[in-house]
């Protein structure tokens, strides 16, 4: 298995679908990759959805919510992949992304995880504009070498935002992570965005501060 793509969702039932069939519709051979989705306490029709595509996913039913950094940690501890890609339940990726990325991984020894470039869409997915993954990065669309992963001690479960920056910081203390200028993943914009949660992207800001001694 080269590839694990893990999807969270929290109560985002309505976008769900979406983000499985961009996984399922990948272009690279279907054997070289699984998708885990990880159901973080959600309280909408989310079970659902995931039982509807049960013979294409692995199923993870936390019966808490424990958070997007736990929950990303559970499908992290599930995954057999050499690779791993996060995707959001509310955004999708093109079908070319898990067979460019790896190609790029597979052929650059040196490289621990690339990134791409997105296009910021709507909730009808219109595009609206498109986003270097180098300049404003995000945790989604990132191939990461999972054992890379695990030498940094995955995600740090105390962040309930801004845990993206905050393993970031941690992983390129010590490994690479490379952007290639294609736009392959799709962050959809909308209502319930977590950014949108001002006093809460406030307070973690300040916690990645102190927590790495003002260096972001």
């Amino acid at each position: 298995m080269q590839i694990s793509v893990i999807i969270t969702c929290h109560n985002y039932a309505k976008f769900l679908s979406r983000a499985i069939r961009s996984a399922i519709n990948q272009t690279i051979d279907k054997k070289e990759y699984e998708i885990i989705v990880v159901n973080d306490g959600s309280t909408d029709e989310t079970k659902q959805i995931m039982q509807s595509f049960s013979g294409f996913i692995k199923q993870v039913n936390l019966e808490k919510n424990l958070g997007l950094a736990a929950a990303r940690n559970e499908g992290i501890k599930k995954a057999i992949g050499r690779y791993l890609v996060n995707l959001d339940a509310d955004d999708y990726m093109d079908d070319n992304l898990l067979l460019l990325e790896s190609i790029f991984l597979n052929s650059n020894a040196s490289w621990d995880a690339v990134s791409c470039d997105y296009y910021l869409v709507d909730e009808d997915e219109k595009h609206i504009k498109r986003i270097s993954g180098d300049k404003k990065p995000i945790a989604c669309g990132v191939m990461f070498r999972t054992d890379r992963l695990i030498e940094i001690g995955l995600y740090d479960e105390s962040f309930k935002m801004r845990e993206e920056e905050d393993l970031r910081i941690r992983f390129e203390k010590d490994h690479k992570i490379k952007n290639i200028e294609l736009p392959l993943y799709r962050y959809r914009k909308h209502d319930a965005n977590m950014t949108k949660n001002i006093k809460g992207m406030a307070k973690y800001k300040k916690i990645l501060k102190t927590k790495h001694n003002g260096s972001k």
